[in-house]
């Protein structure tokens, strides 16, 4: 047999056995007389030992072994006289009887440690190499048991996990599909889904009314930490439900998590309405471990002869605590921050609350003291404190609000990832105003509900009315990022039609894109609604960061490409004439 135990399965007790194991060589060294070999495997390390009284062919083989090669090990347990404390089997360590190379390893391009030295394009281009570094063996067991989790967890509510079709038709609202071409219908094309909505929709029309998939997702966006072109949802459709009945089975389902995940009790998911997550932080998706909220103070700001916040139409702005000690430099650095493009602001003004109780602003010659100090109380601000203003439409100002809490909140060590606060953001508005392109769209998708108390405001021709309609929707946040969304559905097929029409399509466009589904809410749709989560997203935030990437196998770069297997890559002509399509970027030589 190749392994009688993996190499993070002996300890103290197993002294004296024989085993046989097997892995990869992290690394060897000779000390002495004797050579220290540290195997590996995906469950750990173990040492081993050639000794001095050893025969010469095991001292030989050993001390030829390099890093990475792949070999057969068997020998007997013994107790270490150094022991390391910091490993799980550093309590013993094998005394060899002999070693076999199953393979040889060239020298690897970059360290297989903890902190590696390859830089991350390199250790992209041999993912297989990187996987085996703890970080990633780590991450990817953590998306393990998040998944089994959440399998155990739905399977007790009575979910029936199904699986709906990748090749599909396109839907373009919305992210861009990927599109397929079809050999056997010349001209035409599949998408692959961006979700799975349609499908589990009319899966509740077929009485499956618990549905979930952990399904994987394709959409051809432009990418960012926490995005892919491909990615995975934890997906999942209720019949006969309230939005109420939805965020208690799902709130149930995160409370899980991080029981199982983090030993973590979640007594209560706090809920927020989008309006106000908007007026207070700044985001439909506020972080809220810490305070520094945003208070509107358009009031007394203006008329007091600075033209800047007198044109405004909002001012706003955030306290934050202890930066009354900024000097020039650190808040000119600020100003530029806040001029990037990534935040739009044209300036900032500051308001200083020093501790001897005096009170400096970058607007001085317009207001008094006694002005400073109390637009200071109104934003809840103390001695020591900071105040940073903008202005602006409402908004745009108070997202721009939201980017500096965040900043601010970063560079004082207030967003610990290990301090978990979620919460629902729910009545979103149901459609968003486009002026480029002078029409709505649906703010989630076009099959989510109007709030059944906003029907009149939905059928009304006014766009006025039309803007106030919020949406039977709600969203999952986590540590300022939303980890999943959904809504009660529109079920019934008039109120579908009204949703198409309000969305500019036209009967004849509509029945094209989705007559299917249009059709089916003809036949007895029950009330149903369900939610996706971001299972990449959830893994990431459950291991502590941000990007995604390390708790995906095989992710992408961020111009979409796998560097490894070099995809995408052109295809032959044969392959294109077959298609009947062809290409109109340059080939390559070897294409």
């Amino acid at each position: 047999m190749y392994r009688t135990h993996t190499c993070g399965q002996l300890r103290i007790s197993d002294v004296g056995k024989t085993v046989v194991l097997a892995g990869w060589v992290q690394k060897a060294r000779k000390m002495g007389g004797m050579t220290f070999i540290d195997l590996r495997d995906r469950y750990g390390i173990t040492q081993l030992v050639a000794s001095d009284s050893a025969s010469h062919e095991l001292n030989e083989a050993a001390l030829g072994l390099g890093r990475e090669y792949v070999i057969k090990a068997a020998g007997t347990v013994a107790e270490r006289s150094s022991k390391n404390p910091k490993m799980p089997t550093g309590d013993i360590e094998i005394i060899l009887s002999s070693i076999e190379i199953l393979n040889k390893s060239e020298v690897p391009p970059f360290t297989i440690e903890d902190v590696s030295d390859g830089g991350e394009e390199l250790r992209a281009r041999y993912r297989y190499l990187d996987l085996r570094r703890n970080p990633l063996k780590n991450a990817l067991m953590l998306r393990h048991r998040i998944a089994h989790e959440v399998r155990n967890y739905l399977d007790e509510q009575g979910f029936l996990e199904i699986e709906t079709p990748y090749l599909i038709k396109s839907t373009p609202e919305g992210a861009r599909d990927f599109v397929v071409p079809s050999r056997m219908n010349p001209g035409q094309f599949y998408a692959l889904p961006q979700s799975p909505q349609t499908f589990k929709q009319l899966l509740m029309v077929a009485g499956y009314d618990r549905y979930f998939q952990i399904v994987r997702c394709f959409r051809d966006e432009d990418l960012r930490a926490d995005r892919q072109p491909e990615f995975t949802q934890i997906d999942c459709e209720m019949s006969f439900v309230e939005q109420e009945d939805v965020l208690v089975t799902f709130e149930g389902m995160m409370k899980r998590l991080f029981k199982a995940i983090h030993n973590i009790d979640i007594k209560e998911v706090p809920r927020m309405s989008w309006a106000d997550a908007m007026d207070n932080y700044g985001s439909d998706k506020p972080d809220i471990r810490f305070g520094m909220t945003i208070k509107d103070v358009t009031a007394m700001m203006q008329g007091k002869g600075f033209p800047v916040f007198d044109s405004a139409q909002y001012v706003g702005g955030i306290a934050v605590p202890g930066c009354a000690s900024y000097t020039r430099k650190q808040l000119d650095e600020l100003t530029e921050w806040v001029k990037r493009p990534q935040v739009g602001a044209k300036g900032l003004v500051y308001i200083k609350l020093n501790e001897d109780g005096s009170v400096k602003s970058s607007v001085d010659k317009f207001y008094t003291p006694e002005c400073l100090k109390e637009v200071a109380d109104t934003m809840g601000a103390a001695k020591g404190d900071l105040v940073l203003l903008l202005c602006g439409p409402r908004r745009k100002t108070q997202t721009m609000l939201g980017v500096l809490r965040i900043e601010m909140g970063q560079r004082l060590g207030l967003r610990n990832p290990f301090d978990f606060a979620p919460l629902w953001v729910c009545d979103f508005p149901l459609l968003e105003w486009d002026d480029e392109t002078n029409r709505f769209y649906a703010m989630h998708h076009p099959f989510t509900a109007p709030k059944p108390a906003h029907l009149d405001k939905f059928y009304s021709n006014e766009k006025a009315d039309l803007e106030q309609v919020c949406a039977d929707a709600y969203d999952f946040v986590l540590n300022g990022t939303e980890l999943g969304g959904g809504s009660i559905r529109i079920h019934d097929s008039k109120v579908q039609a009204r949703m198409f029409e309000i969305l500019g399509f036209s009967k004849e466009d509509a029945e094209y894109k989705f007559g299917f589904i249009m059709n089916a809410f003809k036949f007895g749709a029950p009330p149903h609604g369900g939610l996706a989560f971001g299972f990449d997203r959830v893994c990431a935030l459950f291991g502590g960061q941000e990007t995604i990437r390390d708790y995906i196998a095989f992710p992408k770069n961020n111009q979409g490409r796998d560097v490894m297997i070099d995809a995408p890559s052109y295809i032959d002509d044969v392959q294109m004439d077959e298609l009947m399509i062809r290409s109109t970027a340059p080939r390559q030589d070897n294409a």
